[in-house]
């Protein structure tokens, strides 16, 4: 058995930097930053995040492969201790425990249930990966995004998906287009569907109403794109060389197993609608991050939820579909990192003209003082394509308004294009949106060769951008 000093050293240096937080008798200390006084010297921790991720898989991959961990700590070493160097121990405190605690923490436990008991439900029988029964599991991928969640919607069909095609030769672009479509687009519709909209949900925004302004926008870009995967994948499919001489996946009669995953699921969205309607209106704080009851009780309960999950699972079920904790423990160390580096950024994204983002906040505002749909569309996708796509909707929704009766009246057609933004450029690159670097684990230890980070960006460029362009002369 490992010692508890050598398990001390796998802990991230940001998890044990926020623990002492936790441990120490500090004075509640404010976890907001002023953004106005912020240079843009404090980016450069989570733009060297973001360059990590892209370049160094490319360049030292198996540097990354085993220390990308250690790296991503790095990073947010590099923000904490000058922070705490200028501003104190205790602020640099805050500013981690109201990012890991308040924040990080319940989009992980989230992402980790949707994980868990999605990775618990196993569809046995070998689907033959033909075109239309392609197109159909990507639309069914897609109506089920906004029911479980991308997350949710991914980890059911992902390994299905690659298991009815691992007889064929060209299959990267079948993963690219579901990470379009079930980990993005699909959750278009609902505040179950994706991060971004549970937080405008949060916020006071009618659980319809996002369906009701998104509908039109969400059928075209996904009927787009359905057509033109069937047509790409129809031209591979035709060439007498796709098909490889052995099957990997022998035929066998049709098996669900896990069924009982399908309740947890239910008790999952049933939690997360709990948090949103339930307001007993108590609260406590941990170094100025407030802690609501209803949310402290919605992530308590997820973890239950995952535990029962595995409880209760067969064994046969996540050893059918390779259930691994490799992808899960990827998104957890980056996104710990992320959410840590990110604060400077989005507290001068809250600054406006104040801060040193003011270029940004102008370029969203039209020469009358009024909201810019187009440009809110455009620049909430583009910094949601390299940004957490939650903290992004957010700063938007406050910086065309923050009331979330007037963004729903006179500015509902501001608040849907923040939605679309968020949600559908969260496509745009692997870090848009959590799933997407799920998605890419699983199908590289399937042995799918996925394209790098500009690779995979190489891909949407060409192919949402265009999408994304006709989008804002029909809708916004």
């Amino acid at each position: 058995m490992p010692s508890g000093r050598h398990l001390l050293t796998r802990i991230p240096a940001p998890f044990l930097f926020a623990l002492c937080a936790l441990l120490l008798p500090l004075p509640g200390w404010s976890a907001e930053l002023d953004g106005a006084g912020l240079s843009l010297a404090w980016a450069i921790p989570f733009a060297g995040v973001l360059l990590s991720i892209a370049v160094l898989p490319l360049l030292m991959p198996a540097l990354w492969h085993h220390h990308f961990g250690k790296i991503a700590a790095a990073w947010a070493l590099a923000f904490l201790l000058p922070f705490a160097a200028l501003h104190g121990a205790h602020a640099a405190l805050a500013i981690s425990v109201h990012a890991l605690v308040a924040e990080y923490l319940p989009f992980i436990i989230l992402l980790t249930a949707l994980f868990t008991v999605a990775g618990g439900i196993c569809v046995r029988g070998n689907l033959h990966g033909t075109p239309a029964l392609n197109t159909g599991l990507l639309a069914l991928g897609t109506l089920l995004a906004s029911i479980m969640g991308t997350t949710g919607a991914a980890m059911l069909l992902i390994r299905p998906l690659i298991r009815a095609n691992d007889d064929r030769k060209h299959t990267v672009h079948v993963v690219v287009f579901f990470i379009f479509l079930v980990a993005n687009a699909g959750g278009s519709l609902t505040p179950l569907g994706d991060p971004p909209l549970f937080l405008g949900f949060l916020k006071g925004v009618d659980f319809f109403w996002t369906a009701r302004h998104l509908l039109g926008p969400m059928a075209f870009l996904c009927g787009a794109l359905l057509l033109i995967f069937y047509g790409l994948d129809r031209h591979f499919y035709l060439n007498r060389e796709e098909r490889r001489p052995f099957d990997p996946t022998p035929d066998s009669a049709w098996q669900l197993e896990g069924r009982v995953n399908f309740l947890l699921l239910g008790a999952v969205v049933g939690l997360v609608l709990m948090s949103g309607l339930w307001k007993p209106g108590v609260a406590t704080e941990l170094m100025g991050a407030p802690l609501e009851w209803q949310n402290l009780l919605r992530d308590g309960a997820l973890l239950g939820v995952i535990l029962v999950s595995l409880w209760l699972t067969p064994k046969s079920a996540r050893s059918g579909n390779e259930f691994g904790w490799g992808p899960m423990l990827e998104v957890g160390k980056l996104f710990a990192a992320i959410f840590l580096t990110i604060a400077p950024v989005i507290a001068m994204l809250r600054a406006g003209e104040q801060g040193a983002f003011a270029a940004v906040v102008r370029a969203v505002t039209g020469p009358d003082g009024k909201p810019d749909d187009v440009m809110y569309f455009w620049m909430t996708g583009l910094l949601s394509s390299f940004l957490d796509n939650a903290p992004t909707y957010l700063v938007f929704f406050n910086t065309a308004s923050g009331d979330a009766r007037e963004l729903m009246g006179p500015l509902a057609s501001t608040l849907a294009a923040i939605s679309a933004g968020a949600v559908f450029m969260g496509a745009n690159s692997y870090i848009g949106n959590a799933p997407n670097m799920m998605v890419k684990a699983i199908a590289e230890e399937r042995g799918i060769r996925m394209p790098s980070f500009f690779g995979y960006m190489a891909w949407s460029a060409g192919i949402l951008a265009p999408l994304f362009i006709v989008m804002s002369f029909l809708f916004f």
